[in-house]
């Protein structure tokens, strides 16, 4: 049996999903309001046009810090709350059980900064294919999209996270 007591505290990681491509971050913390400010930020910077944000129920998520900063920018950016405890809803989930069961399985990092490196390396890896990307969707699109067209909302447009 090994046993080995990490020292470090939490990696944290937001990802954002595009039919073909998939955008993250990695934080040293929990994610709280100025994680997800900096989040949306990012998104905004790579994805040009009109940004529909599908969340789920992360308390974060309803922050004031982040209200402002999405009514600041509400030409660009919507917001649709998925329903509470539906993560099949969501492919932001699909991408972390991949990377848990897949990328990451097996791995006893040295230190926090070989497990960020090695995390951020396997999520890299996981964008340069569309076809994984695409496969995240295809678990769930369909609930998904019926879902959300119930409030008239183009699943065209969709971009999840968390």
């Amino acid at each position: 049996m090994l046993q080995y007591h990490f020292n470090w505290k939490v990696l944290s990681a937001a990802a954002g999903i595009t039919w073909w491509n998939f955008y993250f971050r990695l934080y040293p913390t929990t994610i709280r309001a100025p994680q997800v400010v900096d989040f949306l930020g990012h998104l905004l910077r790579h994805l040009p046009g009109k940004l529909l944000v599908v969340w789920a129920g992360l308390p974060a998520h309803r922050a004031r810090l982040v209200s402002e900063f999405i009514r600041a920018r509400r030409a660009r950016l919507a917001i649709e709350w998925l329903p509470d405890y539906a993560p099949e809803l969501n492919p932001v989930e699909y991408i972390w059980g991949y990377w848990k069961h897949h990328e990451l399985p097996n791995f006893c990092p040295r230190d926090f900064a070989q497990l960020s490196h090695h995390a951020r390396r396997a999520l890299a890896r996981m964008r340069r294919r569309p076809t994984l990307v695409m496969a995240f969707w295809s678990k769930q699109s369909c609930s998904l999209c019926n879902y959300l067209m119930q409030d008239s909302i183009d699943p065209m447009a969709i971009s999840s996270a968390w």
